[in-house]
């Protein structure tokens, strides 16, 4: 096992050194293996200062699930953003960019997933999980839904009441699996294969317009 260096600092800083080694111990012990003890000695700090900052193991749980979901989560909204090298990035720049990110390293990874099962189970007997899950879910899925609709307006098309909602719930499947894919066989995928596939579905799910290729924006012929 290794150790974290816990440097002195500020409170925030040291609470989120915290964090990580829990989550080391998680990924390599899974949650029962993660005991106060062990995360204690990972971050090369006593019992009693990680009391300090959080009152049970619970709610290191709780911190360690909400920095991994915050982080899955961000990590694909920036890669959405509106500016690339100073550069205004398209409607449809930004939404390819926002799938090629949820199917490619670093949100697809062996680890996450591993962190991400061992708290699933979680959801349904911890209401603050339960809370977790959904405020993540509903940022990611209306970020989602307000690309489809930016998309689809840079298209022409003025989407149904209700339509990009429905969309970003029909991606945001597709999405998922794909991930579990990528982070539990990337070893039966080159560099390009899940990324394609995501587009080229995302595509079929949008009637056809193009997110690639020179006649991007159109329907495909």
């Amino acid at each position: 096992m290794s150790r974290r260096v816990f440097h002195r600092a500020g409170e925030a800083e040291r609470r989120q050194d915290l964090i990580r080694a829990t989550l080391d111990c998680i990924s390599e012990k899974g949650l029962e293996g993660a005991t106060v003890r062990e995360i204690a000695a990972r971050a090369g700090v006593t019992g009693g200062l990680i009391r300090h900052y959080f009152a049970s193991k619970d709610q290191m749980l709780q911190a360690a699930y909400r920095e991994t979901m915050a982080s899955m989560t961000t990590t694909a909204i920036s890669a959405a953003g509106a500016e690339d090298g100073g550069n205004v990035k398209s409607a449809r720049l930004r939404l390819h960019d926002f799938i090629i990110a949820n199917v490619s390293p670093p949100v697809t990874d062996p680890r996450t997933l591993s962190l991400w099962a061992g708290f699933i189970s979680h959801i349904r007997v911890d209401s603050e999980f339960a809370r977790i899950h959904r405020e993540n879910y509903l940022i990611f899925r209306d970020a989602l839904e307000e690309l489809i609709s930016d998309f689809l307006a840079e298209c022409g098309r003025t989407p149904a009441s209700g339509e990009s909602r429905k969309l970003a719930i029909a991606i945001n499947g597709l999405i998922d699996g794909l991930w579990l894919e990528g982070s539990l066989a990337q070893d039966l995928f080159d560099d390009h294969a899940l990324p394609r596939i995501a587009l080229e579905s995302v595509e079929a799910l949008l009637g056809g317009l193009r997110l690639t290729g020179p006649d991007a924006g159109t329907n495909e012929k």
